[in-house]
């Protein structure tokens, strides 16, 4: 294998083939860390503006000290990261459904990772966290039906670009009444998706949520030599 590509790990798990590698950028020697899913890229170090831009944002509607916060997907970590840089947050409960990936930030295969892990006022769970919304108990399996100030969710592609099918309800009115309860009064659900902005997806976030807006996420895509965009979904509970 060339000495600019090196395979980190690989792992057959019950959502496909899951890989993560390194390569060195021949024109700049930066070392960029990607995550395949299968055949698709899921994540890469190249592109993290609109991961940072989620937890930003979802953090700066929020006001007081002291804020209990959850995501949804780890990843590559740059959104749990950028939670914990907010000052104010007093704890992080942090979402994978592959152990696998837990296991990257634990043993230091990913920039941050070891430091995330570290981090005493973050907790890293193993768990599906749209079959944990479903049953009631919600995110914390230390402290079931606790409620946050801020749940922040990067899992599936868009509402409508599913990693799996069974994922679908998390984006229906009964799942958005289910995430709503989990947050304290004033609270804030922030979503990325790699799409444009969804009316129909607002919508349903009205049902439940107020202030329900779609922030869109430009930033430069080096391999294109153009921009893209993502979207951030931010909606407050009443």
């Amino acid at each position: 294998m060339s000495s600019r590509f090196r395979e980190l790990a690989y792992h057959r798990t019950p959502l496909g083939e899951l890989t993560l590698r390194r390569r060195v950028d021949p024109g700049t020697g930066e070392e960029i860390h990607e995550v395949k899913l299968g055949d698709e890229f899921l994540m890469s170090s190249l592109f993290t503006v609109a991961e940072v831009e989620l937890a930003r944002l979802a953090l700066a509607g929020l006001p007081g000290a002291s804020l209990d916060v959850a995501v949804g997907g780890l990843g590559l970590g740059y959104t749990a990261q950028t939670v914990l840089e907010d000052p104010r947050v007093s704890s992080l409960v942090v979402v994978d459904a592959l152990g696998e990936v837990i296991d990257w930030h634990r043993q230091g295969l990913v920039p941050g990772g070891e430091a995330l892990a570290a981090d005493p006022r973050c907790r890293l769970v193993h768990g599906d966290l749209f079959a944990m919304l479903r049953s009631g108990r919600g995110f914390d399996p230390e402290l079931p039906g606790r409620t946050f100030d801020a749940i922040v969710v990067d899992i599936d592609h868009s509402p409508r670009h599913l990693l799996h099918p069974d994922n679908a309800d998390f984006y229906a009115p009964e799942g958005v009444r289910r995430l709503a309860e989990l947050l304290r009064p004033d609270g804030i659900f922030a979503l990325w998706s790699n799409d444009p902005p969804e009316t129909e997806y607002a919508d349903t976030l009205a049902t439940a949520f107020t202030d329900v807006r779609a922030e869109v996420v430009r930033f430069p895509n080096r391999l294109q030599g153009t921009d893209s965009t993502n979207t951030v979904y931010l909606a407050r509970r009443p």
